[in-house]
């Protein structure tokens, strides 16, 4: 579930629409969670429909560390990619505001952590990166991690809408982390090794 605080805009002839904040969401707000009207397809799954709904999926879904396709139900689907986003994932099913977003600023993940199945050239932002890679999670890992590491201690002093979204395990373990009784747990986590799959499924 993507945040209350957001819309769903028209950006640009080149992006197309985008989700956009209608109020301020400082850093370390919960900007989207898995929920329970999120729905995976395994590999099967997806093989089995008409093209159609592939396309669908194929446009509007992330790649799980299980290797199904999640579609999010509401706006979430319609987060756009940037080298610069002001969101980023964590390995708890939640993302997180790495950076205070302001009322009409859209928000943005960089789909380096997503899963993709080929790499894409993104619009250039004057960063180093250009193309999104499959294993850009085995790259960047750390510098997402920093990014969130950062901002992790106000997850829990900040006024939270999507909090019951949250288990009481994983807010057990925020609190933990915050305290320095845990280390917080990698981006990595996510990363789907499709290249294992298929080795694994030839013996």
């Amino acid at each position: 579930m993507i945040h209350p605080h957001t819309e769903i805009r028209f950006i640009s002839e080149t992006v197309g629409h985008g989700v956009v904040a209608t109020q301020f969401i400082p850093a370390g707000t919960i900007t989207w969670a898995l929920d329970k009207l999120d729905r995976d397809f395994t590999p099967a799954d997806f093989d089995k429909l008409d093209p159609l709904y592939q396309t669908i999926l194929e446009t509007y879904t992330y790649r799980n560390k299980a290797g199904n396709l999640v579609l999010c139900w509401d706006n979430g689907r319609f987060v756009n990619h940037s080298f610069k986003s002001n969101c980023i994932s964590t390995a708890y099913d939640f993302e997180v505001a790495v950076r205070d977003i302001y009322p009409g600023e859209e928000l943005t993940d960089d789909y380096g952590y997503l899963n993709v199945t080929s790499p894409f050239t993104a619009i250039d932002e004057g960063t180093e990166r250009k193309t999104v890679y499959p294993d850009d999670l085995l790259h960047f890992s750390k510098e997402w991690d920093a990014k969130v590491n950062a901002v992790f201690s106000k997850i829990t002093q900040i006024k939270q809408p999507l909090k019951n979204l949250i288990s009481e395990e994983v807010w057990l373990e925020i609190n933990d982390i915050i305290a320095g009784r845990l280390q917080m747990r990698s981006i990595a986590e996510n990363y789907f090794d499709s290249q294992k799959v298929e080795t694994s499924s030839t013996r």
